[in-house]
This record gives structure tokens, sequence and C-alpha cells, in this order.
């Protein structure tokens, strides 16, 4: 038997070359036999459940006449057969057509006295079962909740939970025997039961209370059903802003000495995951943590060193009573554990014990993965903001881990370190570009390759010894790949552009990079040496040092829209083409779940979709009253105008055109009895100000967004600051919440909205610049202007240098925005583009002395807009 085993072991896996024709096939011969063969009728729904999951497609008539042959199968009593039958049931819902037939079937076996098949047969019914046949089964689902087999409750509790989605009407007529469920013996009968309650009275914050409420007062035998309730007590005190002091805090907290170790330590997740928690609300949740340390269950010490890792990061304060403990599980024969300490130590020790830290991770580094090998890369980077002058032990242990084996993942983390060194503590620049050249010269990671020399094309010519980089770089041109080269082409001519020592050298080396046999490497060499042969620091700045930062997108639609136009009037205007913006985050969020790991914790998961700019501006050509206007050169982040409890929530979003605003009202109605039909919004328009037209929206159902715009004229005279008031208008119509269709004729009626307001920062797309004193040059004096400001309102540099930022909405270039501790003056370098397609650099002085004395000098391509800046601080 053990040999059989082991020979199929060795053939892998039986059904990884199974042909669906083949399977179908057999499945209408053997389905259709009599009598039923039971076991060769296990063995093809396997093999059709496997063709399913891998994704092969099904086509409808194909699904369809399989299942027609299998629905014989329910003339078979074999238990093990008749639950794969459940399972193929619910995964041909989808495919297959007229699922439908097999009800009478699922409802005989639901409430049959064969309990092994009712649970199954439930969860089949109410996959295949749609909203229109949901009441013929209504009252069997009733008993199944109600039901003494607890599997069977169980089952009919989380199909419930699954039909919410679609037929919320129905199972809240359910609410009665879910709550009769959440008083039974079986810990996942109540678990399920208080899921299902949550989940039909979710949007009611007030029933939602009262269950927690009452909850409270019963205490729930089912730890499981406790987390759920902490977690649910938990969104309502983050929702609600309740704070720390009221009653469901109070109910959380009392968990922290329940007897079961899984409530205690949600109740403790719980605590330290709430954003306005202080040190004194942490302290006794920290307490518990720190008992689980010493657990002898390693899932125990495991969880508890995660969370005070995770706590260390904003609160290293409160951990540092548990160091003692975490010093102990440096040594924990489970690595997992180990790291997690010793990272958390990393945060919460004191600089004296950096250095020994660091030895103990050495001695396991090679032990543990990769993903752990992250959490202790991510550990030294905080560790180095907040201990600078360590930074020459974690640089070398960083090199160190740089040469070992990894992934990409963990190189691109260290990588990474490495860089936010650089970039934050100029002592550690030299060390870490020469071990940043050190890994390039083995590294197999493209990406990782590209943003070194990108990184050394940046920082290198600004180092005391600029030339010994040339080599490291120009290494890469001769044994790398052709993306590694046209990186390296680019590094070596920002060389040229900006050491006048070694221009000379670094147009030989281009010389011999124009005979690549990459076109890319070719064409960039050729462009960068025809440029540095010019030996002008203008072109330098313009072409080299400073690149274009325009949307790719929105040149794409501008050369698109140029090239259609068969008589153009002027040639082709990079002004026109919008300024490149930073990317948009989808964030999603999930609700209440039934699963432990995700219930009840919203979740956000940055991805990046698309640029905001060139989004905006694909909704905004759609709209012929806006199309017209032009190229929409930025849109400003969006503004709340109404709080997002209200019955009406509304933001608004600016967009600037070339003699326009346009404002984007996003509107929701929050009402499930009410309808908006002729949706705008009425402006009072600022002095200089005209407003030209509206876009009404059609139509608000309940929580269906709609957009309504707001067109307005920029004044002749050039200014750029006002406030507009705001009232939402429309026409209101009663509505039946569960169909949403109206019954009378309406009226119109009105909202008040929060003024908004315009200023300087509205007009001004941020620019990052990586050489700024090039830049500098670049413009000239030709249209500069000087004043000096006294900001009396301000007492420290580092809240001036956030104001201004804020307040010009340009960006800040050299990292001139940090400001070093201790120092009475700094300047700030800011750059941007302002409408128009202007040019702007502002360079300000910054003194303290009563308040912050500024000096600020504005250089721009155009006279009126350096006016504009230096009057706006005015």
């Amino acid at each position: 038997m053990l040999r059989r085993d082991k020979k199929e072991e060795e053939a892998g896996n039986p059904y990884e070359r199974l042909d669906k024709t083949a399977v179908l096939q057999e499945a209408r011969s053997v389905f259709n036999s009599t009598p039923v063969n039971a076991r060769k009728c296990q063995i093809i729904l396997t093999k059709l459940l496997f063709i399913i999951s891998k994704g092969e497609h099904l086509g409808p008539n194909e699904a369809t006449d399989t299942f027609f042959a299998m629905t014989k199968l329910f003339q078979c009593k074999d238990v093990t057969l008749r639950r794969m039958v459940y399972l193929v049931i619910k995964d041909m819902a989808e495919i297959a057509e007229d699922v439908i037939i097999v009800t009478s079937s699922l409802t005989k076996d639901m409430t049959g006295k064969e309990d092994q098949f009712r649970g199954p047969a439930i969860r089949a019914l109410c996959k295949i079962t749609d909203t229109g046949m949901l009441q013929s089964i209504e009252r069997y689902m009733k008993q199944a909740i109600v039901d003494k087999v607890h599997p069977v409750a169980s089952a009919a509790l989380v199909s419930s939970l699954h039909l919410c989605k679609t037929s919320m009407d129905v199972t809240k007529r359910w609410v009665n025997e879910a709550q009769e469920a959440v008083n039974a013996d079986n810990v996942m009968v109540q678990y399920h039961a208080l899921g299902l309650l949550y989940h039909i009275r979710k949007h009611d914050k007030l029933a939602v209370t009262k269950l927690v409420q009452k909850f409270t007062r019963s205490q729930l035998k089912s730890p499981y059903a406790m987390c759920l309730l902490i977690r649910i007590a938990a969104k309502l005190v983050e929702e609600e802003d309740l704070g720390c002091d009221g009653p469901l805090f109070d109910l959380i907290e009392g968990c922290l000495r329940h007897k079961s170790e899984i409530v205690i330590y949600e109740a403790a997740h719980a605590i330290v995951n709430m954003k306005q928690t202080s040190s004194k609300e942490l302290a006794p949740a920290v307490s518990v943590l720190q008992l689980f340390c010493s657990s002898p269950k390693p899932t125990l010490r495991f969880a508890a060193v995660k969370t005070l890792n995770k706590v260390a990061m904003k609160h290293p304060a409160a951990v540092t009573a548990c160091n003692l403990d975490l010093e102990n599980l440096i040594t924990d024969s489970n690595r997992s554990i180990a790291t997690l300490a010793i990272t958390t130590l990393l945060k919460t020790g004191s600089e004296s014990s950096v250095d020994r830290l660091m030895k103990q991770i050495a001695s396991f580094m090679s032990e543990i993965s990769d993903e752990f090998k992250i959490v202790v890369v991510e550990a030294i980077r905080a560790l180095c903001q907040k201990y600078p002058r360590k930074h020459g032990v974690m640089m070398q242990f960083l090199s160190s881990m740089l040469r070992e084996e990894g992934g990409f993942e963990y190189k691109k983390a260290i990588v990474n370190t490495i860089i936010t060194i650089i970039d934050e503590n100029g002592d550690g620049k030299e060390a870490g570009l020469s071990h940043l050249c050190e890994f390039i010269e083995d590294c197999e990671h493209t990406v990782l390759a590209t943003r070194i020399l990108h990184l050394l094309g940046r920082e290198g010519p600004r180092t005391p010894q600029p030339s010994k980089y040339i080599r490291f770089i120009y290494n890469r041109v001769i044994l790398e790949s052709a993306a590694v080269r046209a990186a390296a082409v680019t590094a070596l001519a920002k060389f040229g552009a900006h050491c006048e020592e070694l221009l000379d050298s670094i147009i030989v080396l281009l010389e011999r990079c124009c005979m690549d046999t990459d076109d890319e490497v070719r064409d960039r060499a050729t462009l960068y040496l025809t440029i540095l042969q010019q030996r002008q620091t203008a072109l330098n700045s313009h072409f080299i040092l400073n690149g274009l930062q325009v949307s790719i997108v929105g040149l794409e639609r501008a050369l698109h829209n140029y090239s259609t136009n068969l008589a153009p009037s002027a040639p082709f205007d990079m002004k026109t083409v919008p300024i490149d913006t930073q990317p948009m985050a989808e964030q999603r969020s999930s609700g209440m779940g039934m699963g432990l790991s995700a219930t009840g914790e919203p979740r956000a998961d940055a991805k990046k979709v698309a640029n905001t700019q060139d989004v905006y501006a694909e909704q905004l050509a759609a709209v012929p009253q806006i199309a017209k206007l032009g190229t929409v050169f930025k849109s400003a982040q969006a503004v709340e105008l109404t709080e997002s409890e209200t019955e009406y929530v509304v933001r608004c979003v600016k967009h600037v055109f070339p003699n326009h605003l346009v404002f984007q009202f996003d509107c929701t109605n929050t009402l499930n009895d009410q309808v908006l039909e002729n949706v705008s919004v009425q402006m009072e328009s600022a002095e200089g100000y005209t407003v030209v037209s509206t876009v009404e929206a059609d139509r608000l159902g309940y929580n269906t967004p709609g957009i309504t715009y707001t067109i307005v004229e920029l004044p002749p005279d050039g200014a750029v600051s006002g406030t507009f008031t705001c009232l939402l208008k429309y026409l209101v119509k009663d509505c039946d919440p569960s169909t949403g269709e109206t019954d009378d004729e309406g009226y119109d009626d009105e909202y008040a909205l929060e003024d908004v307001d315009v200023a300087v920062a509205d007009y001004m797309q941020r620019v990052s610049l990586a050489n700024f004193g090039a830049a500098w040059e670049e413009l000239g004096p030709e249209h500069e202007l000087e004043d000096t400001f006294s900001l009396s309102h301000m007492t420290y540099l580092e809240e001036a240098v956030k104001e201004i930022v804020k307040f010009l909405g340009m960006a800040p270039c050299e990292r001139s925005d940090k400001v070093t501790d201790g120092k009475s003056s700094h300047q700030l370098l800011l750059a941007g583009v302002f409408t128009g397609g202007h040019k702007t650099l502002v360079r300000a002085k910054l003194a303290l002395s009563d308040g912050v004395t500024m000096q600020l000098t504005v250089r721009s391509t155009d006279a009126n807009t350096s006016e504009i800046v230096v009057s706006a601080i005015g």
C-alpha cells in the first residue's frame, strides 16, 4: 500500500492533463447509466470541479447538458456522492441554464431526515435561488435557522448572510429567528447568528448600537461571537468618534479580563488599533500582550509580539515596559517570533543598545524567510530616522544584507531603506552611494539597477568627488541589458551637465555610446552629446538636469486633438499639455464579514489606477459645455462641503482651464425615501468672477452618486483669490424605499453648503526639480520680484515651511522642506507651473526672531505671474 502511494506521488497530479471534451462525454455516459455507479460518478464530478477551478471555459450549452445528466444522481442515496453533487451545483450555478430545476430535489433534502444532506442542500439551494424564488423557501429557511442540529443552523445562517447582498428585504424578515439562534448553546451558531443580525442592521447605526448594548448585558458564550462583538463596538467607536470614555470602549476594555484567550487578544488588538487611544488607554492592552509574550503557546507569543511591533510604530514609550520580555523572545525557537521581537526592540530600545541588537539580528538572518527579513529592514529604516548618528552601523549591516541571497522584494526593501537614509541624512550620502555602486556590479534586477543609476545621476554630481562614480556607471553601459544601459547614459549626461571639470571625459564616453546596438541607448547618447557640446547652462538645465514633467496621457490627447485639426492656425504649444501629477489611490474598504481576519476592520489597499489629472480630463471632455473650454490645466483635491452624516453629502473639485474655472460637485443622497431631480449648485460669484452656466445632475437616487458642474469665467484683471457661497438646488420627490419608484410630483427645495475658497494654490501645479540651481539660472532675473514679509503669527520654522508650501501649492526642491533642529534660519526652494504654462520658482529665506521673517524672491517666465505670487502672500 505504501509503495503504491509513493508511485502516485511521483506520477504527479492525475487530473493535470484532463481533456474537457472527453470528461463531458464521459459524464453524460456514466451519469445516465443504470444502476448508478457511485464511485465512478464521484471521480467524474471531481474531474468537473478540477476543470472549473482551473478556469477552463465551459459554454452554457455544455454546462447545461452536463447539469441535466447530473440531476439523475439524486436517485442514488450514497452520502459522499450526494455531497459532491451539491458542490458541482454551486460551481455550475452561474454557467449552466435552468439550474433552478433542482430546487424541488434540494428542498426535499433540506427538509428531509438525513442531517448530512440538510446543511449542504441549504447552501446549494441558496446559491441557485434568485430573489423571486426566495419567498417560496422562506418558511424552510426560518425553520432551518432555529434547527436543533447545529451544522444545519450554521449553514442556514451563513447562506442567509450571502443572500443579504441580493435580497436584503427578504432576509430582514428573519430577524426574530436570528435572535433566537444567538441564544443557541453552540459556539459557531451563536457567532453566525450575530453576524447575520449585524449585516441586516449595519446601515442603521442606532440599531447596531442597541444590538451591542443588548449583548453587553447578556454575555455571549461563544468566544467567536465575542470577538465579532468587539469588532462591531470598535468600528462604532471609530466611526462615531466616541472616544475612550463611553460604554462601548468600556465593553472592549472589560473583555481584557475574559476567560477566553482569543477574546482577550481581540480586545487588546482593537484597543491598540484605535486612532484616538493615548498611552493611558493603551496600558492595560499592552499589559495583556506582555503576559502573552511568556505564554507556552507559540501562537499567542506570535500574536502578542506582532501586535506590540505595530504599537511600537506610534507609541514606542508604551511598549518600553515589555523590553525585558521581548529580549527573552530573541532566542525563541520560532524564528518568526524572534524576528518580530528584535525589530520591536529596535523601535523601542535606546541608542546605546543598537549595536548589540544588530549583532543579535546578524546571528540568525540567514535562518528566516524573506518576508521577515523585510520586517527587519523596515525596523532599521525607522531606527535610522530615530537615531541618525547610528547610520554608519546600520548602513554597514544593510550592505552586508545586499550581498546575501534573497528575492526581489527583499532587495528592493534594502535599496529603498538606503535611499531613504541618503535622502534624510546628508552624512550618510557618500557611504550609501558607495554601497549601492557595489550592489549594481552584481545586481540581477533591472528595476533596481535603473533606480540606483537614477539616484547616482541625481546625487553623485553634488558629492565632493563625483569622478569616482563614473567607473561604476560606465560599467553598466558595457555589461548590462538595454534598459540599464539607457539609464546609465542618462546618469553620465547628468554628471557632464553639472560638473564642468568632467565634461570633456563624459563627452568621450557618450561618443562611444553612440555606437550601441540598441536604438534607445543610441538616441539618448546622441541627444545628450549634442546638448553638452553646446556648453550652455540653460540647455543643460532644460533637457538634462530638469526634464519634461508632462502627463503622458495628456500629451497624447493634446497631440491627437492637434493632429485632427485639418488646418491648425499655430504650431503645437507644449503649454497646452497638462503637468504630470501624483497617481490616484483606489480605496476599498471591506465591510464587516464573517471571517475573523477581516471582520469589522476597514481594509484599504492602495492601488495605482490612473493619474488624477487624466481621469478628470476624460470625465470633463465628455460634457459638451466643458469640452469647448480647452484643456484642463489642474484639478485640485476634493473639498467636503457637508458633514459625512448629513442627508446630502457634497464635495467640490476645482478644475482650472485657460479662461475658466469649473466647479465639480459630487453629490450623494443618503435618504432612501427620497429621489432628487434637476440637481444643481447655485454659486454667488466672488468679485470679478462671472458664473457662465451650470450642468445639472438629472437624478440622484439613494446612495447613487451624481455630478453637477458650475462654469465660472476668470476675472479680466488676473485676480486669483475669492470666496463663493454655494446653495444646492433640486426637485425632491418621495419614493418607495424598497423599489425606488416615486409617488408624487415633487417640490423644489434647497440646501445650504459650505463656502468654496479659491486661492493661488488652485492655479499652481507642483513640479519637483532635481537641480533647482540650474533651473533658477535658466529663468534668469528678467521677471524677478523680491519682498520681505513678517510672519508674526508663526513661532517655528517648521510651521512656516508647511504653511508656505500649502499656501503656494508648489513643490519643495532638494529636500528644502526639511528643517534642521536647532537652526534659527532656513532656505526653502519651491517650484511650480502657473496656469498658462508659466514656470515659477520661489526662494524663501526664513529667519526666526519675534515670529518668522521671510525674504521672498520669485522668478517666472511671466512678469504678471511673479507679481501674483508675491501679492498673494502680501
